[in-house]
């Protein structure tokens, strides 16, 4: 592959800019209008979700919740692209790709509520569990790719991280694997300016993100992050291109983190109004209502049933997380191994004992003894 090929463009791809104009690209079509209809229903679903997050957390309910408000393109992208056959690799800010995968709402909050490691099965969804360290999900992911082409499965692996995660030596070794390896793995970047409060300035002296690829051997691209039509091309072009033997690609996409890292957090300390307020004009909800509504392609019924439906689906999440959680204490010993040891069996017999006697009202026989 020449050099030219790995090199991104100067700049982010853009198909629909933030007042809802059409700018045709020589290489990326504008996806079809149906397609972007359903990411619109998405995205209105990811917001509705990411609001009601923030809710939680206020009332308690949550732990913590690290919004992707004003980054759902990127979420929703992620997982249209995807078949049914593929494996997505999520950061703890992509609990909105995570139920865009298919995963129950309520289960992927399981995680934040802070009561079970985590609410979904990962092999039913092909979703990997949440993870909040930085990086690490990218060597499971490449790790995954290779196993499951050693397997001679049709299968490839999205990996999401943020501009901070580039920062750390598991994305080099994730991505200098992949393609030595040669890998089925798109490895997408949410360049949302900030590691919580450091800048990406601090962070990198190269023109974008994206140039990070060719000093592996892979192709870089950047696109405008808050697109979902030009997130769907350059995503959907990568994830072919991996699952026809061409490697790896590495995506940046450029969009911007609205609300603070996460409810512990104090935005307001490193960053100004003024610098977030462009960035409210960028939305990319409003900029693909704007193009759909120009287009012709979304009735005012249609966008109040996506609203409606959302605000359902809002609630049937707020109800299942106000209900207090039941974990029994025999469930400490449920996922530790997949073969118990005999030390895990006789821990689990001897609290078993104890559960039996406390509900019959009589004293655990083994204390006793003692």
């Amino acid at each position: 592959m020449h050099a030219d090929d790995l090199l991104p463009g100067d700049t982010p791809l853009r198909l629909i800019d933030q007042d809802g104009a059409s700018h045709p690209d020589d290489r990326h079509r504008m996806p079809a209008a149906d397609t972007l209809l359903e990411g619109y229903r998405r995205l209105v679903l990811a917001r509705r979700l990411n609001d009601q997050a923030d809710a939680l957390v206020r009332q308690g309910r949550l732990a913590v919740y690290p919004s992707s408000h004003g980054q759902e393109a990127c979420e929703i992208a992620a997982a249209m692209v995807l078949g049914e056959q593929d494996w997505l690799f999520p950061t703890y800010r992509d609990t909105v790709a995570v139920i865009a995968r298919g995963v129950d709402p309520f289960e992927a909050f399981v995680l934040l509520r802070g009561d079970w490691h985590s609410g979904y099965d990962p092999n039913r969804h092909r979703v990997a569990p949440q993870a909040t360290p930085l990086a690490t999900q990218l060597l499971h992911a490449v790790g995954f790719a290779h196993a499951a082409r050693l397997r001679g499965e049709d299968t490839v692996v999205l990996a999401m991280c943020g501009d901070g995660a580039t920062s750390e030596g598991d994305f080099h070794e994730a991505l200098n694997f992949a393609a030595v390896f040669h890998l089925p793995v798109v490895f997408l970047v949410q360049n949302n300016g900030y590691a919580i409060s450091v800048p990406l300035s601090r962070q990198t002296a190269a023109p974008s993100l994206a140039h990070k690829g060719i000093g592996y051997g892979m192709r870089g691209r950047l696109v405008d992050g808050n697109d979902l039509a030009a997130l769907l091309a350059v995503l959907g072009e990568a994830v072919e291109e991996a699952r026809e033997g061409g490697g790896p690609t590495l995506v940046e996409a450029v969009t911007y983190r609205i609300k603070s890292h996460t409810n512990a957090d104090d935005a307001t300390r490193y960053r100004t109004s003024d610098e977030v307020e462009p960035w409210l004009a960028r939305d990319p909800l409003l900029r693909l209502r704007a193009w759909l509504t120009a287009q012709g392609e979304l009735a005012e019924g249609d966008d109040a049933e996506a609203h409606a439906q959302a605000e359902r689906v809002a609630a049937d999440l707020r109800t299942a997380v106000m209900a207090d959680a039941e974990p029994h204490p025999e469930d400490l010993f449920a996922h530790v191994y997949a073969t118990p040891t005999p030390q895990l069996r006789e821990q689990a017999a001897q609290l078993a004992a104890e559960l039996r006697a406390a509900e019959a009202g009589r004293p655990n026989t083994q204390e006793a003894a003692r």
